[in-house]
């Protein structure tokens, strides 16, 4: 949906503000601000709505929701005095008071993620039978027990999973059930079977909390609610008086572990079904599986279910993504002898991701990558920057910024945000590249040794392919280690027999300067 007022146009679909046509520079959270002002332009919006709408109900201040307030006006060329389009309910809330007009363009994309609280239960129950009937992987997550002496520290029984389920419903591809459901449940004495029975969801989260002395422990369970496998579990351990600090550690790990174990066990059930047998989303999970294994044959396979999904399911967004994540493989490690095809077509499906779901990380993620393939670093960032405030905790979407400022000589940032998404998914199926990327930073920086040990764990991780090879051959001969250069040159030799230094530096493409002379000796050093 266009709403257009004065001499703007507020692009619901593309995520785009335009004055007289023209895009306007616009931050994520004031588009989304201003988008939920002028939808609600007949009324008075409360801050509480704010808050809820923009920072999913956490606890922010009156000065952060001024701040937004205030670039919304200054993007508008508004102020607090003239209030031409935003005027302020003192002690109340803002209101829209420009006139307002609809274009109905592309549909709008899902912005409700979590069922209302105020829901009955089996209210709930319906909702997810309805919501999930296409195999959409659901989740509920339930207040953590305590033991007997952990009462004065009860409070994170409940903290924690109603962080959980703020946190995971950022993530669109997840259907979670909200904490006025699940609160609902006796979570001591109900099994994971009855609450897949009573809500209808695949997957169930529990927890415990212990406390001994000042020691506090922190149990967690994935279950699979139909038969009541435990299909991941850990435990965090810290002193009570850090326990700010471990809830935020976990609801970081929660979301990033929750990602790779269900992906990977929905990617298990669709290979026991018959291929008849398959939706769109068994579909796209068994995409992801082959996707992840970096292969031309792989990477085609997952191209093809990609595109049964996208048949099966025209509005499919993650499907669309999966598309453009395939075709940029496809350009990125050149499985295609049209790279330019390739390129155009990474860009086509994460646009059309885009217009469907405009707030999913996934499909702001491959549409800042798909620019890597024309080298615009700059507007790369834009859109990874995106996909991490959409969610703070997606590590592929920091290690893609990593990636782009280590490759545009910024070795000490890229650094600190690669090492951030190593820490919050160490099973990530795209560990090679983030250990890759902290090989390059310490290059970057001069550190030779560390870029030599980096590149060595890259380049022996699953999945790591030809270049990542490369990477090591340049580390270790820019570390004097020629022995272990020529072993690496050697491998990358049977990995791709015409790989050479134009490849590399067309995947990774360092301004003409020191870092890229010095890699270009190395790699000429043994033969690339």
């Amino acid at each position: 949906m266009t709403y257009k007022f004065a001499s703007f146009e507020l692009d619901s679909g593309k995520v785009e503000l335009r004055q007289d046509g023209q895009p306007v520079p616009i931050e994520p959270q004031v588009f989304e601000l201003l988008l939920l002002l002028v939808r609600c332009a007949d009324r008075m919006v409360s801050k509480d709505e704010i808050i809820e709408s923009i920072w999913n109900g956490r606890i922010v201040s009156e000065a952060a929701v001024s701040s937004r307030i205030k670039s919304a006006r200054q993007v508008l060329g508004d102020s607090g005095k003239t209030q031409s389009f935003i005027k302020t309910v003192h002690g109340r809330g803002f209101r829209f008071v420009a006139p307002v007009s609809t274009i109905k363009t592309m549909p709008e994309p899902r912005t409700a993620q979590v069922i209302d609280p105020a829901e009955s239960l089996s209210d709930a129950i319906q909702e997810t039978e309805r919501r999930t009937a296409s195999n959409r992987p659901s989740i509920a997550i339930l207040p953590f027990s305590t033991t007997a002496n952990a009462s004065p520290f009860d409070g994170i029984a409940t903290a924690l999973p109603h962080e959980l389920i703020t946190e995971l419903a950022r993530l669109r591809w997840l259907f979670v059930i909200s904490r006025g459901s699940t609160f609902k449940l006796d979570a001591h004495r109900i099994s994971p079977q009855e609450v897949g029975q009573k809500l209808g969801v695949k997957y169930c989260l529990t927890g415990a909390v212990q406390i001994a002395g000042d020691r506090m422990a922190i149990m967690l369970d994935l279950t699979e609610t139909s038969g009541g496998g435990v299909i991941w579990a850990e435990r965090f351990e810290a002193n009570v008086s850090s326990v700010h600090e471990v809830r935020e550690q976990i609801v970081a790990k929660v979301t990033s572990s929750l990602e790779i174990q269900i992906t990977a066990n929905e990617a298990q059930l669709a290979r026991l079904n018959a291929s008849e047998n398959l939706d769109a989303w068994s579909a796209y999970h068994l995409g992801l599986h082959h996707m992840y294994r970096f292969s031309a044959v792989d990477n085609a396979k997952a191209t093809n279910l990609f595109e049964r999904a996208v048949d099966m399911d025209p509005n499919f967004a993650r499907a669309y993504a999966g598309l453009s994540f395939t075709r940029f493989q496809d350009a990125f490690l050149n499985h295609t002898n049209d790279h330019d095809l390739a390129a155009i077509d990474a860009r086509k499906f994460a646009e059309r991701s885009l217009e469907l779901d405009a707030f999913d990380p996934f499909c702001n993620f491959t549409m800042g990558r798909s620019f890597w393939l024309e080298r615009n670093l700059d507007q790369s960032l834009s859109w990874l920057d995106r996909a991490t405030q959409l969610s703070p905790n997606y590590a592929q979407g920091i290690y893609a910024r990593a990636w782009a400022e280590t490759i545009s000589g910024r070795g000490t940032t890229g650094q600190d945000h690669v090492d951030q998404a190593i820490g919050l998914s160490p099973l990530d199926p795209l560990l090679y590249a983030m250990l890759g990327t902290r090989a390059f930073s310490h290059i970057v920086r001069g550190e030779d040794q560390k870029a030599a040990e980096w590149a060595e764990k890259a380049a022996s991780s699953p999945g790591a392919h030809v270049l990542i090879s490369l990477i090591a051959v340049s580390a270790h001969q820019l570390n004097g280690d020629t022995a272990k250069a020529a072993k690496w040159a050697a491998i990358a030799r049977k990995q791709n027999v015409r790989v050479n230094q134009t490849d590399y530096f067309k995947s990774f493409p360092f301004e003409a300067g020191l870092h890229r002379d010095r890699m270009a000796m190395a790699l000429a050093a043994h033969g690339f």
